[in-house]
């Protein structure tokens, strides 16, 4: 880690954006008291990090992208057990378990043996799992990896809910739709070091204007960047790994005829063209020079 400096607010989602082995998980895992970090100083919840790590531990809840779960027993026991790991009383740690079933619509695979559940089931099970003890702050490893679109879907709304409750929520995420649907604010992260901190709309609206992608063959490629290079409605000009460019304009619908005009005075076919505002991935590659998509 390289000087990550974060502040995030009660009650919000926050969220890490990055590729794998950008530092996410390694940053949570320090958070979380579960890697002691070489250096630097951290308050959550209220309790400092490297001087009380017991009391940040009772403070917090933490869910791991492997997953917690035990094949063999049920969810309803799962839940119980950890409330009592944390000096829950056995009537009030049943009590907690029955709520978080219902909120989290497992009641009725409560007392199935986890192996059984789906992949989503397993997932609510797990999240569950990490707010039994009603935590202030919930840290969230990649909540919604391996999931099929529909139980990511209901997923964000689990996480919107714990949110509306008043808790915390911090989350690592690689999607970029996530991240831009589902989090308050963000932190872009890579190679150990936050890149740009902020709302999504903030981070878009640092990258001025419109995005043209321009689609051609990648052998016509650098004939095409040279015949665009220069021009004055083009503030910036990357090329695509795949074959074309990204050009960023600040009026796509005025850019796009001349860039059709130049291309054709050049001889160049064009295979495709579009027009969008700005994305994450956009301010991705701004700030880090490729695609999080790509990585």
């Amino acid at each position: 880690m390289r000087g990550v400096n974060l502040e995030v607010a009660e009650g919000e989602i926050f969220g890490f954006l990055g590729p794998n082995g950008a530092g996410k998980t390694t940053t949570l895992r320090m958070l979380a008291t579960l890697i002691e970090p070489d250096g630097g100083e951290a308050t959550i919840a209220g309790a400092d990090l490297r001087k009380d790590p017991a009391e940040v531990r009772r403070r917090i809840g933490y869910v791991p992208q492997g997953g917690s779960t035990w094949d063999e027993s049920t969810a309803r026991e799962e839940l119980v057990l950890h409330a009592r790991m944390y000096g829950i009383g056995k009537a009030d740690a049943q009590r907690r378990a029955a709520r978080a079933l219902d909120a989290f619509q497992l009641t009725e695979y409560a007392d199935r043996k986890c192996k059984t559940y789906s992949g989503g089931q397993r997932r609510r099970v797990e999240i569950a799992l990490g707010i039994i003890h009603e935590p202030k702050i919930v840290f969230l490893d990649e909540p919604t990896t391996g999931l099929d679109p529909q139980s990511r879907a209901h997923m964000w709304d689990e996480i919107r809910r714990l949110r509306s409750d008043g808790m915390t929520v911090f989350i690592t995420t690689h999607y970029l739709d996530e991240a831009d649907a589902l989090c308050d604010r963000i932190a872009i992260m890579d190679n150990g070091e936050v890149v740009a901190e902020g709302t999504p709309a903030e981070l878009k609206r640092e990258i001025s204007g419109d995005v043209v992608l321009v689609g051609l063959d990648l052998a016509a490629t650098p004939q095409a960047a040279k015949a665009l290079d220069g021009e004055l409605y083009v503030n910036k000009l990357e090329t695509v790994d795949e074959g074309g460019l990204r050009l960023y304009v600040d009026e796509g619908a005025t850019a796009i005829p001349q860039v059709l005009r130049r291309l054709d005075h050049a001889g160049l076919e064009l295979r495709s063209i579009e027009l969008h505002r700005p994305s994450l991935d956009d301010v991705f590659l701004t700030k880090t020079g490729r695609s999080l998509r790509e990585s």
